[in-house]
């Protein structure tokens, strides 16, 4: 179960840091229907001046463990930051698209940009199961005290979540989905029908989705191009000017791709990224 994920999570800005500690994890079987995968990350900053972390967004709900801050965190619909001091660590869960709907009941929408806290969530004082889960010594023992907590929550499950995976799996590695229409099309299914089940169980929109895949590819190209073409790359992401693809990559990435690319070859900086995914002034 303890597998290992030791490479650059794509919704990184920058690169990892030697001076943070990332894993990943694969879930219980029976839990992988509705989790992705653990993850945690470990900082030693004491001495040093605080990081910045950016990143990406993801169309998924996390459970985050952290000190004084445990909570459900909703998509976040543009590049988020947060600022690391001295020592810490978090423990997240990553669900998978679609599969925190079944535990809320209600459409995840409303939790996008924002957070929920456990008690709001689950009904329930949280504060001494956040202190073992942070206390024990590995990460096996951190991750069966969170499945435990997930087994005994478990709903059923909802065949919805099975649709909205195949959806967001197919945006993800056909790089041809550059418009809605492209999906109501290769799923057969109504524009009405899909952007609803989008609202419901994503909480974010079916054209967020592909315009977060297609610029995150955008962002890869302009940095491994010597000479970018932005007229073109951006007529090949499906937009029309290259205004409006330049407006959505900032909204996105967090800057124009001319920046982007400025601030990706200026070599080490005082910004790092990691898999941080809670949003910092998030409402509470």
């Amino acid at each position: 179960m303890l597998k290992t994920n030791t490479g650059m999570p794509r919704n990184m800005v920058q690169p990892h840091t030697e001076k943070f500690q990332r894993s990943r994890h694969l879930p219980a079987q029976d839990l992988a229907f509705f989790v992705g995968y653990y993850w945690i990350v470990k900082w030693d900053l004491r001495g040093q001046g605080p990081y910045l972390c950016e990143t990406l967004p993801q169309p998924c709900i996390h459970l985050v463990f952290e000190k004084n801050q445990s909570r459900i965190v909703g998509i976040v619909s543009r590049k988020f930051s947060s600022l690391l001091e001295n020592t810490g660590h978090l423990f997240g869960v990553s669900f998978k698209p679609g599969a925190f709907f079944p535990f809320l009941k209600g459409p995840v929408s409303v939790l996008t940009d924002t957070s929920l806290s456990l008690f709001d969530a689950f009904g329930m004082e949280y504060k001494a199961l956040e202190e073992t889960i942070l206390s024990q010594e590995n990460e096996a023992g951190m991750i069966a005290l969170v499945e435990q907590f997930l087994r005994e929550r478990l709903p059923e499950r909802d065949e919805h979540v099975i649709l909205i995976n195949e959806m967001v799996d197919r945006i993800r590695v056909d790089r041809e989905i550059t418009r809605v229409d492209h999906l109501v099309s290769r799923f057969h299914i109504s524009k009405r029908t899909l952007q609803r089940l989008f609202s419901h169980y994503v909480g974010v929109s079916p054209k967020w989705a592909i315009n977060r895949y297609r610029l995150q590819e955008a962002a890869e190209r302009v940095v491994e191009s010597e000479a970018v073409d932005w007229s073109k790359l951006a007529v090949d992401l499906g937009y029309f000017d290259q205004s409006h693809f330049i407006n959505d990559f900032k909204l996105i990435i967090g800057k124009t791709p001319a920046e982007y690319v400025k601030h990706v070859r200026s070599g080490p900086s005082s910004f790092l990224t990691c898999d941080v995914l809670r949003k910092v002034n998030s409402r509470r």
